[in-house]
């Protein structure tokens, strides 16, 4: 099997975390997650979920007890961790997300607990 992008052998292992494939542009997912989403792992879960989808960001608490999540990453990559947010097996409640997708501003390698 060769990998997708070139001739090259393909070993099965996901594109540099928060890049692309060719042909399909990197972007960035900014979702407000409201609910009961703080103190039951929502973050982590968060985390784990964007790091097996090859994402780079952060999920951060706020005081009003919303969650931000910032995604960048292939585009089909941050769909799903959107469609995630909203599918009912995060942990705690979510009541609503409100997202919107840009253009990638680059400067992660990880994706952070904040």
């Amino acid at each position: 099997m060769t990998h997708p992008d070139h001739d090259a052998p393909y070993n099965g292992a996901p594109h540099p975390a928060g890049q692309a494939p060719a042909g399909q542009a990197a972007v960035r997912l900014t979702a407000w997650v409201h609910g009961h989403v703080q103190g039951v792992g929502f973050r982590w879960a968060t985390r784990s979920t964007a790091l097996s989808l090859g994402l780079v960001g952060f999920a951060s608490n706020y005081p009003d007890g919303r969650v931000l999540v910032v995604a960048e990453g292939p585009a089909d990559s941050t769909r799903a961790l959107a469609a995630w947010l909203r599918g009912g097996s995060t942990p705690g409640r979510v009541d609503t997300v409100v997202d919107a997708v840009g253009r990638p501003r680059g400067g992660y390698h990880d994706f952070e607990i904040r």
